[in-house]
């Protein structure tokens, strides 16, 4: 498993610094003297309204860095996200495709999710006490930050940054803090190290943290080797509870053919209120292809989390359900590496989720998704198959439901492993059905669907049965603003997709 692990990491690494080897310059002229009149006449600036179809899958023509100011929803990896005031902040990792970028961590800003800003960098350069952690261990910290989290306590803004290197599990998560989202950012400390020995602990990146309802306060993380573990916080500092305290594993995979599935990360945990449950939210598998997100709930943060078959998912298997995957809709090369997940709410109850989403025709570009997350009538959370577009929300009636569609079943093969063995996504592909006016699926008689606002439910003459939410969305694949959507989990805790067919 160390070898394994020890290649992942470097691997890994390597591949988050930089995506491509190709990187563009510009250059200029000096210009002639100016004239002895000056023209003082101005011209106003020219402001291009925002056009929703101009967001695309792909954008080599502003890879280059001169052109970050562009880079709205493009080249995010690993996203935080919190609102905060009038806007929702996104603080990400140091990647880009098809040019190396400066260390510092990229922050973006949207009022809407939809449209976004390129603000800057909470880093001028390598934070300087994680680095000499570091280097302090005999390891060269890698020339990028990974993995933020942001969270507000009292008037304080707290940053926790991923910084590693290509010794393997030679990591650490640091804190920085500001009065202001934008910054300027100041280290506090560190919080968890880990290196590369014989003890069992996990590596020390992709932090989030949990405030619970009585005031303490959690940090998860970790990446392969040990699964994730969870630290106790104090809340007064945001550094670890008991100085040099690694926590204690929370979550783990499982083996396929006696190989170890180590390849679980990204840990994301929320409190929701109306549950009264807390849901830990995990990546499985290669950032680049088959990530993918699984969730688990519990009734208190320091577990135990349970799958949706009622077995904690700190033990040695693969946990359900699995509520976002690779897939691809028709008309679209479809959208692999969707992992690493930021959870957040709009401040009045309503859940997203983000994260990156790769191109199935080049999966170097890495793209912003925010997604719509909704409950099941039984508690657990189920995502948009589209993405969020602040689409209004009309009723919508039976007679609106009936038609044809793209369905999509988020299956999942087991391929134990990290980039050298997980080189296919594993594209969920859709395939079409119709609901069919007089309450029929694809003219079978024996197959019903009925539709009590929002909730569709189908039920085959076989016994399966679903249930699923209807709301409107756009649909990116066509640039159509608004269709219908569905969501939802069949009776085994599968997720189920789908869009009215265009």
């Amino acid at each position: 498993m160390k070898e394994t692990n020890t290649m992942m990491n470097t691997a890994k690494n390597l591949y988050l610094i930089t995506a491509l080897a190709t990187v563009l310059f510009s250059c200029s002229k000096k210009e002639t003297p100016a004239p002895t009149k000056t023209d003082t006449t101005t011209t106003p600036p020219v402001t291009t309204a925002f056009d929703i179809n101009s967001i695309s899958d792909t954008y080599a023509d502003i890879a280059a860095f001169t052109y970050y100011p562009k880079w709205t929803v493009y080249n995010v990896h690993d996203p935080s996200i919190k609102k905060f005031g009038d806007y929702y902040y996104c603080y990400s990792t140091d990647v880009a495709f098809g040019t190396d970028v400066r260390p510092g961590l990229q922050i973006r800003r949207s009022k809407d999710l939809v449209q976004w800003e390129y603000v800057g960098w909470v880093f001028s350069s390598l934070p300087a006490q994680g680095s000499a952690y570091i280097t302090g261990k005999g390891g060269t910290p890698y020339n990028a930050l990974w993995a933020p989290y942001v969270m507000k306590v009292g008037s304080e803004y707290r940053l926790y940054y991923s910084l590693s290197s290509p010794v393997a599990r030679l990591s650490v998560i640091g804190m920085a803090t500001a009065s202001s989202p934008d910054g300027p950012w100041s280290e506090k400390g560190l919080v968890v190290t880990s290196t590369n020995d014989a003890s069992i602990q996990t590596n020390a990146i992709d932090p989030t943290v949990i405030t619970t309802t009585t005031g303490e306060q959690y940090m998860y993380y970790g990446s392969a080797w040990d699964g994730i573990y969870i630290l106790k916080l104090d809340p007064s500092t945001g550094l670890a509870a008991s100085s040099g305290d690694k926590g204690k594993r929370i979550a783990n995979r499982g083996f396929t053919g006696g190989k170890y599935n180590g390849n679980i990360e990204g840990a994301e945990v929320i409190y929701n209120s109306d549950l009264k449950k807390y849901f830990l939210f995990i990546s499985y598998d290669w950032l680049q292809t088959k990530y993918n997100v699984r969730v688990g709930r519990g009734d208190s943060p320091t577990g135990p989390f349970y799958d949706y078959n009622g077995h904690d998912i700190n033990t040695d298997e693969d946990h359900g359900p699995m509520i976002l995957a690779p897939y691809q809709f028709s008309n679209q090369s479809g959208w692999q590496g969707t992992g690493h997940c930021a959870v957040f709410d709009n401040g009045s109850g309503q859940y997203y989720m983000a994260h990156q989403g790769r191109p199935g025709i080049n999966s170097y570009f890495m793209d912003l998704h925010v997604r719509k997350i909704s409950w099941t009538t039984d508690g657990w959370p189920i995502v948009s198959p589209e993405r969020y577009a602040n689409v209004a929300q009309t009723t919508i009636a039976s007679t609106d439901v009936a038609g044809n569609y793209e369905k999509i079943t988020l299956n999942y093969h087991v391929v134990p492993g990290y980039g050298t063995e997980q080189t296919n996504p594993d594209f969920q592909v859709s395939t079409t059905f119709k609901l069919d006016a007089a309450g029929t699926i694809d003219g079978n008689a024996a197959d019903k669907w009925t539709f009590t606002a929002p909730w569709l439910e189908l039920k085959y003459s076989n016994g399966d049965t679903y249930k699923l939410k209807v709301e409107r969305e756009r649909d990116w694949e066509n640039k159509i603003t608004s269709t219908l959507i569905f969501t939802g989990l069949d009776s085994h805790g599968t997720a189920i997709w789908g869009k009215r067919k265009q």
